[in-house]
């Protein structure tokens, strides 16, 4: 991916550019295991995703320490600044290693969410291949398809604390703008209570908590709304 783009809307096209090239086409991915980068070829198409079996949402006292862990996080902002290099890409191993620290560089709010996931203990891998979490957005909403997790908006779920929520999903293109952590659902709202990484709205990429988010909270995104909700499995 390029690294001198100066918009974020650019930056989000050149990532959902590179994302649907791996939608039925054999991919190479890297995978961290054991402290090791493991290269693996695979084959998948979106149309296998929805036929998994459903293992099951997160307990409780799972749900709670995503929120927990996304909560001690609010504040948190990227270095340098007026740039994308953070702390949670830096943990996948993903993005550019073009910071000048231990930083890397790319919109994370996706990163984000998968890191609160992961050290909550939720079972996952992250990687490029479809069906599993990476640092595009629209890997929640396939991820909740292979596990049975996925609920739009309209279908009657009530968001629960731990969710994903993710904004401005387009199906067929397999691409979304924006994910973000609920903490809490306040009934007669319209969208969640969420922490957000890579948000704008408190300062440039951050981490950041909003009440009732139906919109995506990102600069320039006021027409990417809420589309569902993907819960963590067990």
């Amino acid at each position: 991916m390029s690294r001198d783009v100066s918009t974020r809307g650019e930056r989000r096209r050149l990532t959902r550019r590179r994302f649907r090239r791996t939608v039925g086409a054999v991919v190479c991915t890297v995978v961290i295991a054991a402290g090791a980068v493991v290269i693996v070829r695979h084959e998948s198409t979106a149309s296998s995703l929805a036929n998994r079996d459903d293992v099951g949402t997160a307990s409780v006292p799972t749900r709670a320490k995503i929120v927990s862990f996304a909560q001690s996080q609010v504040g948190y902002s990227t270095d340098p600044s007026t740039t994308y290099c953070n702390k949670f890409s830096s943990y996948w191993v993903s993005g550019s290693a073009d910071c000048g620290n231990s930083n890397r560089d790319e919109e994370w709010c996706a990163d984000f969410a998968a890191w609160t996931w992961q050290v909550a203990g939720v079972p996952l891998v992250y990687q490029f291949i479809n069906g599993d979490l990476n640092s595009s957005s629209a890997s929640f909403y396939e991820w909740g398809l292979r596990h049975n997790t996925w609920h739009p908006v309209g279908s009657g779920y009530v968001p629960q604390p731990g969710d994903v929520a993710v904004y401005g999903l387009n199906i067929p293109a397999l691409t979304a703008q924006h994910v973000a952590v609920v903490t809490s659902y306040t009934p007669g709202s319209s969208g969640p209570n969420a922490i957000n990484g890579d948000g704008d709205h408190s300062g440039f990429s951050r981490v950041e908590y909003q009440t009732d988010e139906y919109n995506a909270d990102a600069s320039g995104s006021s027409s990417d709304t809420l589309s569902g909700y993907v819960a963590p499995s067990a």
